[in-house]
């Protein structure tokens, strides 16, 4: 606490959140939640743990055909204050209250479905069914990662108790992919959500990472060796203010029709189709099924191989980066429709952010839809000397607060003190 007191962080601090401007907020964000800690568990020594929200890049709608994403660790995170405790894990994030769990008894329950205690006991019986060793602890988490953004929260706190546990009881030697893994299956077979990894291991890993789930079981997960913060770009999150409600159709529609044009060539996913072949048969798809599920086919295959293209650029010619960028979210818009409803025409925020946001930025960046689509929020990569005009700019339109200026981190799940 005198460290924090002292200001005597700020290697620390910067190095993790890439914001020197953010240095005074994590400083008194990082005393209220050990204040918070002192409270709730008594005075004494303890440790600090971090994991990162995320955001996508590149894969726009492809992982779920087993393609390839792009996806990047963002500096807003989950922080946990921890202290060991014999065969109890005591967790309370923000505002609630998780029920005491004993590591002698993390079977599954089923009315604990859609909880915390089930994210907690999911990913602490993993890592002992893999063979690390596990035990108790009290902690207090704190998270500014954006609900609702798109930003991934959940797979933060997920990792976040990973980590914990890794630093705790296991050395940090616990590889993050791991980590990621074990909090996929929490939210899979604990949680009850069926998800993919991109959220898990984005959040886990840290920097730029790109993952292949051509092998679902066993996905491929590559970390990008780039410090982003050389390029001079911040990346921005704007929430359009779109509802989500009444969108569950709108997304299953995605997913649902790509598969049917994969059960067209006998294939279970697009990632089985040859691109080439499918092209070969589009008129007879397009009877079939119709014309969207072609588009949505034709994006899915452009954008896989676009993935590949992203890191090249990303390792040597950033300029390209940034046009692969518009060509995803212009695929998205155009090719995968999923900017706005066709259920609901008379509400299409995204597609005013979009189009504001081009005006706006002219040859200082470029933006794309962020994450599923249909409603919610836009990604703008803008360069650093044109971040606070781009600011002022969009939220002339959808309010105060909402374009949330965040850096590419390099770290994501990690022991801090």
């Amino acid at each position: 606490m005198t460290k924090l007191e002292n200001h005597q962080l700020d290697d620390i601090l910067n190095d993790l959140y890439e914001d020197e401007s953010l240095l005074e907020y994590q400083y008194n964000r990082y005393k209220k939640a050990i204040e918070t800690f002192n409270k709730l568990y008594g005075e004494g020594d303890f440790e600090i743990y971090t994991a990162a929200g995320r955001s996508e890049v590149g894969g726009n709608h492809t992982d779920h055909q087993h393609g390839r994403v792009l996806a990047a660790s963002i500096n807003l995170d989950a922080i946990g204050i921890v202290r060991k405790r014999d065969n109890i894990i005591k967790v309370v994030s923000d505002n609630y209250d998780i029920p005491e769990i004993d590591i002698h008894d993390l079977s599954f329950v089923e009315e604990e479905k859609g909880t915390s205690i089930a994210l907690i006991k999911g990913v602490i019986a993993r890592l002992k069914q893999l063979g690390y060793a596990i035990g108790g602890f009290d902690a207090y988490i704190t998270s500014d990662v954006l609900i609702g953004a798109g930003l991934s929260s959940s797979a933060a706190f997920e990792d976040i108790i990973g980590t914990i546990i890794d630093g705790l009881y296991n050395d940090m030697k616990i590889d993050m992919v791991t980590i990621a893994k074990v909090g996929q299956y929490a939210e899979n077979v604990y949680f009850g959500k069926p998800c993919g990894l991109m959220d898990q291991c984005a959040c886990a890993v840290g920097g730029l990472i790109t993952i292949d789930f051509k092998d679902k079981d066993k996905p491929d997960v590559r970390h990008i060796d780039v410090d982003f913060s050389s390029f001079d770009y911040s990346l921005c999150i704007v929430d359009a203010k779109g509802s989500h409600a009444n969108l569950t159709d709108e997304y299953a529609a995605v997913p649902r029709e790509m598969k049917d044009v994969a059960k067209f060539f006998n294939k279970e996913v697009l990632r089985e189709v040859d691109d080439e072949e499918f092209l070969d048969h589009i008129n007879e798809i397009r009877e079939k099924l119709g014309d969207r599920a072609v588009l949505r086919a034709y994006h899915f295959f452009k954008e896989n191989k676009r993935v590949l293209d992203e890191v090249e650029a990303l390792e040597n010619d950033f300029p390209a980066f940034l046009k692969l960028v518009k060509a995803s979210g212009d695929s998205s818009y155009k090719v995968l429709q999923n900017v706005y409803a066709s259920s609901d025409p008379e509400h299409q925020s995204v597609a005013l952010a979009l189009t504001l946001s081009e005006d706006l930025l002219q040859d200082n960046g470029v933006c794309r839809v962020h994450g599923g689509g249909f409603a919610g929020t836009i990604q703008a990569f803008v360069k650093n000397d044109f971040v606070k005009e781009y600011k002022k700019g969009i939220e002339k339109y959808f309010g105060e607060g909402s374009c949330h200026v965040l850096k590419i981190r390099k770290y994501g799940g990690k022991k801090i003190l």
